[in-house]
């Protein structure tokens, strides 16, 4: 690649899946054009689904696209005007050859300029059968204002894992980009204009350019809830550590997974912890504790990052600490249970979890929203109107209901989502997993 393009930005697509993919935040100075580079498989039940772009938000009629496309039998032509976004491709759809992607080249010339913004795309759709699609387009967008956001979405279901987009910006030839990563590794890397982040969905290696001096959000994986009329699990742990010395070498990180439930196990056992996150030789963020089941073995929640809630009736699980030298910890003690058929939250890295109300299970301990703005930049955590929050408690279950949980907490019966360390609620019959943890680190960008 030549010299002149820099990353910007690396979004790759995590376990959960997502909706669509969005780079903010473009450097308005420094570069003339912008490359997007796609590789993409989506949940659409056909052999494809479109690929599509809106810039600054703009959903309105102003798009038009002009195209030739052929699948290695025969071509066509086509012409589409008044769109309300371009098409740039293909999400590679279900029922496509398995573990085949869409490959698409976005280039996007004069980004910042006061004229209307035109684009041209080259893309691949790979299928090992006799229907394949290689189609060349060139879109305008109607628009005089400077691209600061790019929206990419399928025109049915979701972006599958792996997918992965990277957004480059083309400098003019003898001039230094005013932004550019400083190391690799990540599931996304994303810019806010003052820091870099690179965020772990899945284990990985850092590895700097240069020694840097980083701030590490480490959060480890929820625990799983209990089962019949089971507690909620606890949050996994968050170990935060500022101006870490990084030296320009490979650091590993691991992520947590979450603990599975009391009913995976045994109706006789409580969910399991979750399992520690780390990043180089930082301290571990503990695993969340797991909510007790109403069994014979054992009816406690057990202690973790955050401790998980008792069931009828035992005492709540205390939080194990996570602070140590150089970094600061977040975790809370579940709630006890009671006699009357209900069960306690799980704690989380913002509050305690609490008992039940008479048979009303209780809620489980809010996530916290400290790093809410690290959530914001990478599209993780759990967004709740605008506030990002990470480690949420499950809520216990009961014969009369359920609580809701504290904000980025877990409802019982649910499990944690996937890379919040939200512990899982309780259940009674089912499964509730608790989610798995995540790493983030953050550097300046200057």
């Amino acid at each position: 690649m030549a010299n002149t393009y820099t990353l910007l930005e690396t979004v790759t697509v995590g376990a959960a899946g997502a909706a669509s993919v969005t780079f903010n935040s473009i450097p308005q100075t420094g570069y003339t054009d912008l490359v997007i580079k796609c590789s993409v498989r989506g949940t659409a039940s056909a052999l494809y689904a479109s690929l599509a772009v809106r810039f600054n938000g703009d959903s309105a009629a102003n798009y038009k696209n002009l195209a030739i496309q052929g699948d290695g039998a025969s071509a066509i032509s086509y012409a589409q005007t008044s769109q309300t976004s371009f098409n740039i491709g293909n999400a590679t759809g279900a029922t496509a050859t398995a573990n085949t992607f869409d490959s698409s080249d976005v280039y996007i010339p004069n980004y910042t300029s006061s004229n209307y913004k035109s684009i041209s795309v080259d893309d691949v759709m790979e299928n090992n059968a006799a229907t394949a699609y290689n189609t060349l387009t060139t879109s305008l967008w109607s628009q005089t204002a400077a691209i600061t956001t790019i929206n990419i979405f399928p025109g049915s279901g979701s972006f599958s894992q792996h997918s992965t987009f990277s957004l480059y910006g083309v400098s003019a030839l003898g001039t230094t980009p005013t932004k550019a990563p400083k190391a690799t590794g990540g599931s996304i890397i994303q810019t806010d204009g003052t820091y870099w982040y690179h965020a772990f969905l899945s284990s990985g290696t850092f590895t700097p350019a240069l020694t840097l001096s980083c701030d590490v959000l480490v959060v480890a994986g929820g625990g799983g809830g209990g089962f019949s009329y089971g507690a909620g699990a606890g949050a996994g742990g968050i170990f935060h550590a500022t101006a870490q010395s990084i030296a320009a070498t490979g650091q590993t990180v691991t992520i947590g997974a979450g603990g599975i439930s009391g009913s995976a196990r045994s109706a006789q056992f409580p969910g399991e912890n979750g399992s520690n996150s780390t990043f180089a030789s930082l301290t571990a963020a503990v695993g969340g504790g797991g909510g007790g089941s109403n069994g014979a073995v054992q009816t406690f929640g057990s202690a973790g990052g955050s401790g998980g809630g008792g069931t009828i009736p035992s005492a709540a699980a205390g939080a194990t600490n996570q602070t140590s030298t150089g970094g600061t910890g977040y975790g809370f003690a579940g709630g006890a249970g009671n006699a009357a058929t209900a069960s306690g939250g799980g704690g989380g890295a913002g509050s305690v979890g609490l008992a039940p109300t008479g048979n009303v299970g209780g809620a489980g301990g809010a996530g916290t929203s400290a790093f809410s703005s690290w959530g914001s930049v990478t599209g993780t955590g759990t967004n709740v109107s605008g506030t990002y929050y990470f480690a949420g408690g499950g809520s216990g279950s009961g014969s009369g209901g359920e609580a809701a949980p504290g904000n980025g907490g877990t409802v019982a019966r649910t499990s944690g989502a996937a890379n919040t360390g939200a512990g899982g609620g309780g259940d009674s019959s089912g499964t509730t997993y608790g989610g798995s943890g995540i790493v983030i680190v953050r550097y300046l960008a200057a």
